[in-house]
């Protein structure tokens, strides 16, 4: 028996998991809509690429949603 698995158990490492994968996915989302709305406001340009990312996080989210409730 190691010396962490005194204080870690599976429902750590779970929510280790979920807060690493929220934190990833807000923090891509936040950083890309930032970028995009300061690239609009400011310098009045459409960052196509910026929202192309936003568009892929999003399908591929709603895509993974639709696919695990339909297969479980």
């Amino acid at each position: 028996m190691s010396f962490l698995s005194k204080f870690v158990d599976e429902r750590f490492l779970e929510y280790r998991r979920r807060s690493t994968s929220l934190a990833g996915m807000a923090g891509a989302v936040v950083v890309a809509w930032a970028l995009f709305e300061y690239r609009y406001f400011f310098r009045h340009e459409w960052s196509w690429d910026l929202l192309a990312v936003l568009l892929a996080i999003a399908l591929v989210k709603l895509g993974l949603m639709v696919w695990w409730y339909f297969t479980k």
